[in-house]
């Protein structure tokens, strides 16, 4: 699969890319990952890429050309390209999105900066948009690579033991039960004895009942929800 970047600092998002499983993947040719700088192209004489909103308001906003310029360049090179922008005013990115869009070819992901971005190269390129949480970020770099390492994950191959997806927080209803690992006892804190008797049946029971505690703790719009599928 192939991501790429607009975005004004691409210094801000490659060096995610160095370390741990997203660099695996490259290296493996999982994933392709690159970068399009919007200040790269434009035309402005000052080599502006914002200019103030039309109408009044406060800061400025990312400029239709420089943008404009860069998606068409790359639809022209991939007319497959999936564009997204993300952004707060937008629908929640959940992990269905994340499985749906593995399976593109192509996906750009678009990072406004400043007040954002102007509205028309969203309506013009824009096949998604899409928000990671009700809060307000300095850019979309970071947003953008949350979908990337969201996404990634659901690419075939890119897991070392892909069995672990089926299990994690969100694949159902359920947010992930709680897992432990050695020492059994660590300063006094001792692992849930039943995990280490070796009954799978019960120790899936128990999960399970420890995931509807978790859940309806932390999340009671997922606990009724899960408590509706399965009336």
């Amino acid at each position: 699969m192939h991501f790429s970047f607009v975005t004004l600092f691409p210094e801000l998002i490659k060096g995610y890319f160095t370390q741990s499983i997203l660099k695996r993947a490259i290296e493996d040719e999982k994933i392709a990952v690159d970068f399009y700088n919007p200040r790269d192209v434009t035309t402005d004489k000052h080599n502006r890429v914002d200019a103030p909103m039309i109408g009044g308001g406060a800061g400025m906003l990312m400029s239709p050309q420089p943008l404009m310029d860069t998606l068409e360049s790359i639809k022209t090179n991939n007319p497959n390209a999936y564009i997204v922008f993300v952004s707060p005013v937008a629908k929640r990115f959940m992990q269905n999105d994340a499985k749906r869009l593995a399976k593109k070819e192509h996906l750009v992901l678009v990072s406004g900066r400043y007040e954002g971005i102007d509205e028309r190269v969203i309506e013009a390129y824009g096949d998604e948009l899409f928000s990671i949480g009700d809060y307000i970020l300095t850019g979309g770099e970071l947003a953008s690579l949350v979908l990337c390492d969201a996404i990634s994950r659901n690419v075939e191959g890119v897991l070392g033991n892909s069995d672990s997806l089926s299990v994690e927080s969100f694949e159902s209803s359920l947010l992930e039960a709680p897992s432990f690992t050695k020492p059994i006892n660590y300063e006094g804190a001792e692992v849930i004895s039943e995990f280490l008797k070796g009954n799978h049946s019960k120790i899936t029971d128990l999960k399970r009942g420890l995931a509807l505690c978790k859940t309806k703790y932390f999340r009671p719009d997922l606990y009724k929800k899960g408590i509706t599928d399965e009336k």
